[in-house]
């Protein structure tokens, strides 16, 4: 099981790390052509719409039900593939007619998303944007469903290496704008509809060939469906609530010239751990807890369970401090260029540092919410939800009438780790078998520790780099230097307090 867990979790964090890699690079294109202009916020939003609803329909709801059923069936051998087709014929009925009125109340969506756009030019541009990229949910929620059945039967390559042909495919389509001098906005919006074409054939043909050639049907509603519905329903809403939370924080930032695309930036660096550590984690570790819970082996849950968190806090925790220690660092040299000024680093650094407090609560969140989705749970985790929400849209609200756009930061990581601290008192009493165990809280505040000691070494290196910052040639050599130094420090010192041993991540390693 351990072995497995490890295999799982090195080849979907590898893959999403190629991916968020990628990521980087088309976003740090998007910052060079368009920088924090009017056609940068309207391309960020209508990109939020399909993404934000994908996670309500797909990602955040019929998977988060999906898999652990699935998992159960496929193990058992109890017609698996017949309730993976009923479910994507579902989807895909309910995605066509959403998607169809998604078109005609375009307008009123991206009011609802950034409201403050409608005194200028950006809200025409929203719109026009949305209309083209919206179509984007229908093929990735088919591509997160054919993912959930490639994840639970243990096959986590194709569905992890569908973002990096989406990142793929906008990096060559702005070459290709630039190159022929069309319109960077325009061509982005259209490559969104066609990335997700391709991801969707990419797993589908990865299902085939793992046993499960899912066609879609006319749907019929059957008692496993309705089931299945009936669990997701209240995950629908709490993933409902979730995207309340990233509307509070859009709508803020959409009174503030410049604000929706500094978030978006600072987003994408604490997005590259939280993608690697947590979304691989959370992939692996579901279906992993729901075949303990099938067959019984509670030790087994609770061991997967804790290594998973305590691997998850060894890779996340020096991200949080090194974000928080050196953004500004960071982001003048990944995203400082064109149309990126000077002005638009020192907003994102700030938005950067404060989403890196948050960090190790958002991975934690998705460790410790397998639990309850294991046990077919949707509901307690909504209501945590429901008081995550409230806590974002009291902060992020009431702070923004004195100190800005960075109220939006301020309360998505206060809501994280409110949600977090409910996620994980709830599984706690549940009983032994869903707490973490004695060896984790160990090596926790061990590992705390050695990330803080490394913090304190890259501020140190900060001001004996200064100078090699100001310099343009030698600004990567300085982020290098200062990157490869905090890996090598936190890696000594983590061996040294025993917070991790070197021989466990070679392990893994070997056996992946």
């Amino acid at each position: 099981m351990a072995s497995r867990l490890a295999r799982g979790f090195m080849t979907v964090g590898g893959w999403t790390m190629a991916s968020r890699i990628l990521g980087f690079v088309r976003d740090i294109m998007i910052g060079a052509f368009l920088g924090s202009s009017a056609v940068a916020e309207a391309f960020l939003i209508a990109f939020s719409l399909p993404n934000m609803f994908r996670r309500f329909f797909a990602e955040g709801t019929l998977n988060v039900a999906f898999v652990p059923m699935f998992a159960k069936k496929h193990e058992g051998g109890e017609g698996a593939k017949e309730f993976a087709r009923d479910a994507m014929s579902g989807l895909a009925f309910i995605l066509v007619i959403f998607t169809i009125l998604a078109q005609i109340f375009m307008p009123a969506l991206v009011y609802a998303m950034a409201s403050g756009f409608t005194e200028d030019n950006r809200f025409d541009l929203a719109v026009t944007y949305g209309r083209i990229a919206f179509p984007y949910i229908l093929f990735i929620s088919m591509a997160a469903l054919l993912s959930g059945v490639l994840n639970a039967t243990g096959r986590f390559i194709a569905a992890a290496a569908a973002p990096v042909l989406l990142n793929v495919i906008f990096i060559a389509a702005m070459f290709a704008a630039d190159s022929l001098g069309h319109d960077i906005g325009n061509a982005l919006a259209w490559t969104v509809p066609v990335a997700g074409i391709a991801q969707a054939v990419l797993v589908w043909v990865a299902a085939s060939r793992a046993g499960y050639r899912l066609v879609p049907r006319m749907p019929h509603m059957t008692p496993e469906l309705k089931r299945l519905f009936i669990i997701a329903a209240p995950a629908a809403l709490a993933g409902g609530v979730t995207q309340i939370n990233l509307l509070v924080g859009r709508q803020v930032a959409s009174f503030f010239d410049g604000a929706v695309a500094w978030l978006y930036y600072a987003d994408r660096l604490y997005q590259l751990p939280l993608g690697v550590v947590g979304i691989a984690i959370g992939i692996v570790l579901l279906p992993e807890l729901s075949r303990n819970l099938r067959s019984g082996d509670n030790l087994a849950g609770r061991n997967a369970l804790s290594r998973a968190g305590e691997l998850s806090l060894a890779l996340t925790f020096p991200a949080a401090v090194a974000l928080m220690v050196v953004p500004t660092q960071l982001v003048e040299v990944l995203f400082q260029r064109g149309a990126f000024t000077s002005d638009d680093t020192a907003s994102t650094a700030l938005a950067t540092a404060i989403y890196g407090a948050g960090l190790p609560a958002f991975v934690l969140q998705k460790v410790l919410a397998s639990v309850y989705f294991a046990r077919e749970n949707t509901r307690t985790p909504f209501y945590f939800a429901i008081v995550g929400m409230v806590v974002n849209l009291v902060v992020a609200v009431g702070l923004s009438y004195w100190i800005g756009f960075i109220a939006a930061a301020i309360g998505t990581t206060v809501a994280g780790w409110t949600i977090t601290g409910l996620t994980w008192i709830g599984a706690a009493r549940m009983g032994d078998d869903t707490r973490f165990d004695a060896r984790f809280w160990r090596r926790f505040w061990r590992l705390a520790a050695a990330s803080w000691a490394m913090g304190a070494i890259l501020w140190v290196l900060v001001i004996v780099l200064g100078p090699m910052f100001g310099i343009p040639g030698l600004k990567i050599i300085a982020l290098t230097v200062l990157v490869v130094s905090g890996i090598v420090t936190y890696g000594v010192l983590g061996h040294w307090f025993r917070a991790f041993h070197l021989s466990e991540i070679k392990g893994a390693l070997r056996r992946t």
